[in-house]
């Protein structure tokens, strides 16, 4: 369809989760580590698992990240 990809958002509608690679380039780290961490269960990084796809919401994403971003300030 006129040469869209899975990643490019359609106006009008906000995205609600985000594929491995763009979360990775979203939180700064590198697609190996976000697997890494998202292996750990102690991490708590919020993902869903969907069939065989792995997304991360992005309101949860956020909110994990600022957390752990506050908790590294205590």
């Amino acid at each position: 369809m006129g040469g869209e990809t899975d990643t490019e958002e359609v106006p009008g509608i906000p995205r609600l989760a985000l594929r491995p690679k763009e979360a990775a380039r979203a939180i700064g780290i590198g697609e190996r580590k976000l697997w890494e961490i998202t292996a750990d269960r102690k991490s708590g990084i919020p993902h869903v698992r969907l069939g065989k796809a792995i997304v991360y919401p992005v309101e949860d994403l956020r909110r994990w990240l600022a957390e752990r971003a506050k908790n590294r300030k205590a």
